[in-house]
């Protein structure tokens, strides 16, 4: 059996179209794009076409585009600076209790700063329901966060309707789309979103690249000051060669958001697992409101991380955790309410545009023989 990546959503490989339009910046294109002459003025132009390239993928302007260091940076640039910039108005925050640790340890830090913050439950598709959302909220309710799809299951959340909440109770709200951007259409307007995160290497960009979509007339504090970079939000030079990275990245996601072709082959690969393990095996997530490529099974009574162990030529993930030698049932996976015996034998397929079908049945030969 050949290595086979199935861990798409851990990071994907950079496409080679993002690495051809990368490589001038390397050599040719040196100038700071803040300088006003023949150097820099080049530079600046790439940067604004990488800028309007990431915009056009979520129908925003190029102007509400501020480039981070990747989905992390993004997503403490949304919940800090929202906070610190209106704390006078409130100190209330809403999100889930399976968010990416990406929020909650930011919403941990602010919760020493004054933050009140509010964990409402899913339910065993690992779905929010708005309901609760709206229940959760008060007078001092500032910022409701709640990513866009979730990493282990790739549930996708009912984000359009908590943002139409959040715009009728004035309240911002904030969604990491990390996950899900370049998987599925996302128009910042339908979602009714203030703030969105985007991590590079999620869709074939390189690492260390993202963005964060702040709507016009919403007001965060940088969290890195200095020069008026990105808008006054976030100072530093830009890193144009990885940001003209991510634009390309963005321009082909555009071409391939639609395809169906990702889709057809996890659901093929999970029909093919059902077929063959039967009762033995449930699908973790929701069955229609999930990312086309996200296939989350559990292996009842199995192990994941052991299945994994005995398949090394196939790169897939589990959402455990090991500590002090003992493999621990994933969170997400505990508050969706999956019982012990079920969700230790979690395993997290995430296929890509790379994926084919020769490699799933690869993989399904493979299982049959070590489970």
């Amino acid at each position: 059996m050949n290595k086979i990546y199935l861990d798409y959503n851990a990071s994907t490989p950079i496409d080679p179209e993002v690495v051809n339009e990368m490589k001038p910046l390397l050599t040719d294109f040196y100038g700071n794009p803040s300088a006003v002459h023949w150097a820099g003025s080049p530079v600046k132009e790439k940067l604004t076409l990488a800028r309007k390239q990431v915009a056009n993928l979520l129908t925003s302007s190029p102007e509400e585009i501020i480039f981070t260091s990747g989905g992390s940076e993004a997503n403490n640039l949304a919940l800090k600076g929202y906070f610190f910039k209106n704390k006078d108005r409130g100190t209330h925050i809403i999100t889930s209790k399976v968010e990416h640790p990406a929020i909650q340890q930011p919403l941990k830090f602010l919760e020493h700063l004054g933050a009140r913050v509010t964990m409402v439950d899913v339910d065993r598709y690992g779905m929010v329901s708005p309901k609760e959302i709206e229940k959760s909220i008060r007078e001092d309710t500032i910022l409701i966060t709640i990513m866009h799809s979730n990493n282990e299951t790739g549930t996708l959340q009912p984000i359009d309707q908590i943002g139409r909440l959040a715009k009728r109770y004035g309240i911002a709200f904030h969604t990491d789309a990390s996950q899900s951007v370049g998987k599925v259409p996302i128009d910042v307007n339908d979602l009714n979103v203030d703030l969105l995160t985007i991590a590079g290497h999620k869709l074939y960009a390189p690492k260390g690249i993202g963005a964060l979509y702040i709507r016009e007339g919403t007001d965060i504090e940088p969290l890195i000051h200095g020069a008026g970079h990105e808008f006054g939000l976030r100072a530093g030079t830009e890193n144009t060669l990885l940001s003209v990275g991510l634009g390309k990245a963005c321009e082909l996601a555009l071409e391939h958001v639609y395809d169906d072709s990702i889709q057809e082959l996890t659901n093929y690969f999970w029909k093919q697992l059902k077929s063959t393990f039967g009762d033995g095996i449930v699908l973790n997530g929701h069955a229609k409101s999930r990312l086309p490529n996200t296939l989350n099974v559990s292996f009842i009574n199995k192990v994941g991380q052991d299945i994994l162990n005995s398949i090394p030529e196939m790169a897939a993930s589990t959402g455990s955790a090991c500590h002090s030698g003992r493999i621990e049932l994933s969170p997400v996976l505990k508050e969706m309410g999956i019982p012990e015996h079920i969700g230790m034998g979690a395993i997290r397929f995430s296929l890509g545009r790379y994926t084919t079908k020769e490699e799933i049945e690869q993989v399904l030969n493979r299982l049959k023989l070590k489970i």
